[in-house]
């Protein structure tokens, strides 16, 4: 499970690079990239 969260965090951060270099959609990318943040940390907190 701890795996799959990882791969979301991932997914997430290139899209929101994919969305903030090539379009501007406003704080639909923003939202992505905390979420995005918020599940790496969730990650790393867990394994320690």
């Amino acid at each position: 499970m701890g795996n799959l969260l990882y791969v979301v965090a991932v997914i997430l951060v290139i899209i929101w690079a994919v969305g903030f270099l090539g379009f501007h959609a406003g704080g639909i990318i923003h939202i992505l990239l905390v979420i995005a943040i918020i599940a790496f940390l969730l990650k790393v907190i867990r394994r320690a």
